[in-house]
């Protein structure tokens, strides 16, 4: 038996997959402070789980904004470093059965890359992701922790918060846009708003944000089909919003069931030595 392992060290969170030949054993999710504390316990947990030796890891495949942390060598296994944004397009064609993609990789930033099974493309990114939604719910929800979010965003009225096309406009613009359609995201905060509105606007703004985004980068690529990667594409709104843009512009917005682990799966597959 000779596993490899894919690990995504993040700031907060370190992921870690393995691959026994064709078959991956379950991906598992460590948290802790520090991105080397992170490595080692998510290392450890996952080889005690899955009733692992040392001997039987034949290499780690390592990634994430933690990787250069770790050298070359762990426990005696041999370590190898793989591009970020390489993993994003291994992983996300691979958990969505996908043969081409652009993969859209929803962290604290967000990374947008072209993946056709032959090569990768990174397309562009941008600051706005789970760090913009976590900064701003602090600051005026004291609010730190998304899932909290989510949960308060569910009652949430966009029209106490956005201003929307309908507002501006007594007729109807175009086919795409509707009296709903966001004309500026926070341009009509009601002195009534209350903490759902706002935090359901949150989501929207950023969810938005990155979805527009997508459909510019897959009418680039000329391909419908944008999977989406990442802890921030699990939460009931990214489902809504996301549906939202696909009905407007056509294009296939996928959530695979595996989204949180696209990178590290990548990580694992990816088997090319720069």
């Amino acid at each position: 038996m000779a596993i490899i392992l894919g690990i995504d060290v993040g700031g907060s969170t370190t992921n870690i997959v393995g691959f026994d030949g064709k078959k991956m054993l379950p991906p598992m999710l460590v948290r802790a402070n520090d991105p080397v504390t992170s490595v080692y316990g998510a290392f450890g947990k996952f080889i005690s789980e899955n009733g692992l030796s040392l001997s039987s890891l034949s290499e780690i495949r390592i990634t994430g904004v933690g990787a250069s942390r770790l050298g070359n060598d762990l426990y005696g296994i041999p370590v190898v470093h793989s591009d970020e944004f390489r993993c994003n397009a291994k992983g996300g064609l691979f958990i969505s059965g996908l043969k081409k993609a652009v993969i859209v990789s929803m962290g604290t930033g967000t990374a947008f890359v072209w993946a056709d099974g032959n090569s990768e493309e990174y397309l562009g990114g941008t600051g706005v992701g789970g760090g913009t939604l976590s900064g701003l719910s602090r600051k005026l929800l004291g609010i730190s922790h998304a899932s909290q979010l989510s949960e308060l965003a569910t009652d949430g009225n966009l029209a106490n918060v956005n201003l929307l096309v309908g507002d501006i406009s007594e007729k109807r613009i175009n086919s795409i846009l509707s009296d709903t359609t966001t004309a500026s995201n926070f341009g009509n905060v009601s002195d009534l708003a209350t903490g759902a509105d706002l935090a359901k606007g949150l989501f929207n703004m950023v969810y938005e944000t990155i979805g527009m985004l997508a459909v510019f980068a897959s009418r680039q690529k000329q391909c419908n089909d944008v999977v989406l990667i990442g802890n921030l594409a699990g939460f009931p709104q990214a489902n809504e919003n996301f549906a939202t843009l696909s009905g407007m512009f056509g294009v296939n917005f996928i959530i695979p069931e595996l989204y949180a682990y696209g990178t590290v799966i990548g990580a694992a597959l990816d088997d090319r030595k720069d």
